[in-house]
């Protein structure tokens, strides 16, 4: 797992602020691939051929560091430190010890190091999101019910 760990600069930021808008209006997402033309170093042209899932992902990095933002890129079958996925929880690694103690994410040991897989993570994730949807509609509704108008 490559982690970039630095902030693009203003000027990358910008490059790819304006690379993104620009392969976003030459790509076509709904076909299988695309083959594109490359100017390389050695001053040749070299066509290459590009899954769109690629090129979908390519223009969300751009868009990301023309942010200003840092983009890692986590394999689907990536296990994770406790750190990294407390990181993804939006959590303290403490507390997500103590979740992983009541069994409710599993993981595995290598050595005194615990490891979670990220599909765990993020089925995890999409579990609290849907709770915290799910009461907030509750909640909602009680209010209607209430005539508090919100």
């Amino acid at each position: 797992m490559t982690l970039l760990q630095t902030l693009p600069s203003p000027e990358e930021a910008s490059l790819a602020k304006l690379s993104s808008q620009e392969l976003s209006a030459i790509i076509n997402t709904a076909e299988g691939s695309q083959q594109l033309q490359l100017l390389g170093q050695d001053g040749k042209t070299h066509q290459i051929e590009i899954p769109a899932s690629a090129l979908k992902l390519l223009i969300e990095i751009l868009i990301q560091l023309g942010q200003g933002n840092s983009v890692n890129i986590i394999p689907v079958h990536a296990e994770l430190t406790t750190q990294e996925a407390a990181d993804i929880l939006n959590m303290s690694r403490p507390t997500l010890i103590k979740i992983l103690d009541n069994s409710e994410i599993p993981y595995s040991r290598k050595g005194n190091r615990r490891k979670i897989a990220l599909l765990d993570v993020l089925n995890y994730k999409n579990t609290l999101d849907e709770n915290r949807l799910k009461a907030l509609n509750e909640l909602s509704a009680l209010d209607q019910e209430l005539g508090l108008g919100y």
